[in-house]
């Protein structure tokens, strides 16, 4: 070999004999592979539309908050007003959170039966039936979108205080109207729906759905009686969506029950 070949040769960097192995190269030697080209990660699997359903029937613990009047009062008095703010709080999260609860728990129920009347061979005949139910469940995912984020609301009543309750009082009750309106004839279509599948649904009472409050006179009211009105608003505020949930209960327990038959 040429002596510039020689000059120019790596020495041998294995461990002689009787020698320390060598350490490691460093970290910074190694070589990293390269990471996967950017995709959307995959998700959990759906949920199963029985399991949704069941879901939304146990949530209702959380959202369907049901108020004692004279025990908010007597706190709302004790507290020299500030409980209240919870009160006002309380009366727009449970609407909203409601609303959203039983959206999830028809459009569930809705999927689970569009399955079952597959299985069954009813599809073309419940047709129908399913496209009514989805023109109302279109209201209500449509009110699942309006402004009632209650701390928002609890900030605008302690800047305005009693303006703004009575603003927030007259969409809460648009909102009870339309919302049960509704729902009534989401029920009414899931009656006919499940009866075909040999699963009995209560017919709703379409008279349950109130009247909306007279407006103009109850703001007048509140003005003449320097506020004292607005004691009752509160308690029809209360009271009426006490009453819905109420009567909304006996109804998802046997929707409950009509779907876990629809599985055995």
């Amino acid at each position: 070999m040429a002596e510039g070949e020689q000059e120019n040769q790596v020495p041998s960097v294995g461990p002689a004999d009787g020698d320390p192995p060598a350490p490691p190269p460093p970290v910074s030697h190694i070589s990293v592979p390269a990471a996967p080209a950017a995709g959307p990660m995959p998700g959990p699997p759906p949920m199963p539309t029985a399991d949704r359903v069941h879901a939304a029937w146990q949530g209702r613990a959380d959202t369907d908050y049901i108020f004692d009047y004279w025990t908010a009062l007597g706190w709302t008095i004790l507290t020299f007003g500030i409980y209240g703010f919870y009160v006002f709080y309380q009366l727009v999260r449970r609407m909203r959170d409601h609303n959203a609860r039983r959206v999830e728990l028809f459009d569930a129920a809705l999927a689970f039966a569009w399955e079952e009347a597959g299985r069954s061979g009813l599809q073309d005949e419940l047709t129908p039936s399913f496209q009514r139910a989805d023109a109302h469940m279109t209201v209500l995912r449509g009110m699942t979108r309006d402004f009632r984020e209650p701390a928002i609301w609890v900030v605008l009543a302690v800047i305005a205080r009693g303006i703004v309750e009575i603003i927030a009082f007259v969409l809460l009750d648009q909102d009870l109207v339309k919302h049960d309106r509704s729902e009534v004839g989401v029920e009414y279509e899931l009656s006919l729906i499940f009866g075909r599948f040999g699963q009995y649904l209560p017919v709703p009472d379409q008279s349950r759905v109130k009247g909306q409050n007279n407006y103009v006179g109850r703001i007048v009211a509140t003005i003449f009686s320097l506020g004292i009105y607005l004691f009752w608003w509160y308690y029809n505020q209360m009271n009426d969506p006490n009453r819905h949930f109420q009567v909304n209960w006996p109804q998802e327990d046997a929707l409950m029950a009509a779907v876990q038959q629809a599985l055995r």
